[in-house]
């Protein structure tokens, strides 16, 4: 149920309106605590609702170029969470008793040189050192599993376990699921101060004071700020970024398309819209202006999709959009308690939130719930950041 804020009292207060934060709050009112969200806009309506729902399950291969080997290895663990956190995806659907168009299609990693075939050959080894399930194709064999790409391909690498969601359908679903569960969901609702109290936290609001046991943070581009609230300064970066959509056309891509030779993501929606996106940066003229596109990063990002599928020139593009996309320096998830503040919790996965939303939120419930994850979260510990 969605309420106003007057004076309220919970046991955990989930920040961040997301499909992390919903996800923690469909999981926390599930095992019968009082958890109430806040989002400081609508939900759903930053980086969950704004990306362009790839489920993805390997080593993004932009930063293993940029960053390195070792970069990839310390990487690596994050792929149990991809893996788990699909897993969680395709069993949403019937939890939820929602449409979610989840496809675990499988996704490829597409080369257009013996050198970048390489490059991908390299990362195929470490995402197998970590549990990956990878294949490398040759020319012939990218030629059968994917007759509509460029024949200039020269091979790639197939992953089974990627494929997509709707975003404008799951977190919405989650949000309705934690609400039939009991949860009180507060949009329009910003944080402007956290204080310590004898039993846990009082939760200054724009719309009135929270008392809660235990904080978690799932704010995603906003949790840096939440976290310095408490005196924590968690280094959460924001990256405008744009996608586009064309009109619905006949059955052509069938997975989850990236490319070794350029910044591409490639997808096709159920009902036929193809999503153009891979982080080409959206114009913005300062660090609070309203985001625009930027139309060079739109031209480059249309060249680089038509050169690895040449049908979809006969597409018509319909829109363009804008978001902020959360970052970290090292891209790697962050999950735990913060050093000092007993009881508040973050979890983010930077750049992959939309994937990694179900599992990252999941987490930050067990957390708050003083249960074993039943992992070791060691390599996403917060604590990094001292």
């Amino acid at each position: 149920m969605i309420v106003p804020v007057e004076s309220i009292r919970t046991d955990v207060l989930v920040i961040g309106g997301g499909v992390t934060g919903c996800a923690a709050a469909y999981y926390l009112a599930g095992a019968g605590t009082r958890v109430t969200l806040v989002e400081r806009h609508d939900l759903n309506t930053q980086a969950s609702g704004r990306n362009a729902g790839g489920l993805h399950g390997q080593i993004q291969h932009e930063p293993f170029i940029e960053l390195g080997e070792q970069w990839a290895r310390d990487f690596g663990p994050s792929l149990g969470l991809l893996r788990d956190s699909i897993e969680l995806w395709r069993g949403l659907p019937d939890a939820l008793g929602a449409e979610l168009e989840v496809n675990v299609c499988g996704g490829l990693l597409l080369a257009g040189t013996e050198e970048q075939l390489r490059d991908v050959e390299r990362k195929a080894a470490i995402d197998r050192d970590f549990g990956g399930e990878v294949e490398l194709l040759s020319r012939a064999e990218l030629r059968r599993v994917a007759p509509y790409v460029s024949e200039a391909m020269v091979g790639g690498l197939y992953c089974p376990l990627e494929g997509k969601a709707n975003p404008l359908l799951a977190t919405p679903a989650l949000a309705r699921a934690a609400a039939n569960r009991g949860a009180e969901l507060l949009p329009h609702t910003q944080v402007d101060a956290v204080d310590t109290t004898s039993s846990g936290f009082r939760v200054s609001t724009s719309g009135g004071a929270i008392e809660c046991e235990r904080i978690v943070d799932c704010g995603g581009a906003e949790a840096g700020r939440v976290s310095r609230l408490v005196g924590v300064d968690l280094p959460v970066e924001e990256h405008p970024i744009q996608l586009s959509v064309t009109e619905a056309v006949p059955s052509l891509v069938e997975h989850l398309v990236y490319y070794a030779g350029g910044r591409l993501t490639l997808k096709q929606a159920r009902f036929g819209s193809l999503l153009i996106g891979g982080g080409w940066p959206a114009r913005a003229d300062g660090p609070h202006s309203r985001l625009g596109v930027d139309l060079r990063s739109l031209g480059e990002n249309l060249r680089v999709a038509l050169e690895v599928v040449p049908r979809l020139a006969g597409a018509s593009l319909l829109r363009t959009w804008t978001g902020v996309c959360p970052g970290l320096a090292d891209q790697r998830p962050v999950v735990g308690e913060l050093d000092g503040v007993p009881g508040f919790f973050v979890s983010m996965f930077p750049f992959l939130g939309f994937c990694g939303g179900p599992i990252m939120g999941r987490l930050a419930a067990t957390l708050a719930l003083g249960e074993d994850p039943g992992r070791d979260l060691t390599p996403f510990s917060p604590s990094r950041f001292r």
